[in-house]
């Protein structure tokens, strides 16, 4: 397998972390000018990152109510998951099955020594071995790439910026400084305007790295085509899937490979996932490079 860097798409993930880390700097200090005792909310945001990171696994298995399966239970699924691994230079992650109407996949782990790829069960009666193949090889990517800490590491101020902007008039009742009331008010403010540029950031992000994903998968497999018919497929079927399904699936949207939008959230404006079209155009570049034309 060779894996080829795409120049274009780190551009943009270097350029996107710029911006983050732009509005990190100045949000801290702007936050520093105000003289306020923020260290409490500090703590509170980095344990909120360390449980995120290192529990990422059993929190989102706990979510989705995605169950581990040994290889007695699923030996096909796990014969398929250690040949994709042994291609893309991985170990073996444990490997989970989720009971849900809507065909998806996820992988989460904060490393590729401790990662799940799970997927649900109409997943595994909905497309064939190949298309199954690239889906299981989009989610090693994930681990490949370590996107658990990519995304970890890019929420962290975000989650400051949300404590504060939740919490800013309860704490400026209780603030006895002078002006200190006032600067909650503006620190408040602030936080919702980091708060929001920073989550579309992210949202950029993480819609870089379902690309990177997909370019990972037509590598693993070195068959572009498969990916773009599961996804193709997958897609198709979201249309016919109940209301209450999507809305149910919503919380892990991040996570699957074809978001579940019940049209009843932000989800749609605040998208993790590139257009499908977007993500087939991008496949066919990466086969032209495979077939050298």
């Amino acid at each position: 397998m060779i894996w080829k860097r795409d120049w274009g798409l780190t551009y943009r993930v270097f350029i996107t972390w710029s911006l983050l880390l732009l509005v990190y700097l100045v949000f801290i200090g702007i936050l520093m000018a105000l003289k306020l005792s923020i260290g409490f909310i500090i703590i509170i945001s980095v344990v909120m990152g360390l449980v995120q990171y290192f529990f990422s696994d059993k929190l989102v298995l706990m979510s989705t109510g995605a169950r581990i399966v040994e290889e007695d239970e699923e030996p096909g699924l796990h014969r398929m998951i250690e040949k994709l691994c042994t291609e893309a230079g991985l170990p073996k992650p444990k490997v989970a099955v989720m009971q849900s109407p809507i065909p998806n996949a996820f992988a989460t782990g904060r490393s590729p020594t401790h990662a799940v790829v799970a997927v649900t069960d109409s997943i595994m009666r909905t497309l064939n071995q190949q298309e199954l193949e690239a889906v299981l090889a989009h989610e090693l990517s994930h681990i490949k790439n370590r996107d658990i800490l990519t995304m970890t590491l890019a929420s962290f101020i975000a989650m400051i910026a949300s404590m504060i902007m939740q919490n800013f008039l309860f704490a400026s009742i209780f603030d006895r400084r002078e002006g200190g009331a006032g600067a909650w008010i503006i620190a408040g403010i602030v936080a919702a305007v980091v708060w929001v540029v920073a989550t579309l950031l992210m949202m950029a992000l993480s819609r870089y790295r379902e690309f990177a994903a997909d370019r990972g998968s037509a590598y693993i497999t070195n068959n572009p085509e498969a990916l773009i018919s599961a996804l193709t497929k997958i897609s198709g079927r979201m249309e016919y899937i109940p209301a209450e399904a999507k809305v149910a699936a919503e919380g892990a949207n991040a996570f699957y490979i074809i978001p579940a939008i019940s049209g009843k959230t932000l989800a749609s404006l605040f998208s993790t996932h590139p257009p499908l079209e977007k993500r087939i155009e991008n496949l066919r570049k990466v086969e032209s490079e495979l077939r050298g034309y």
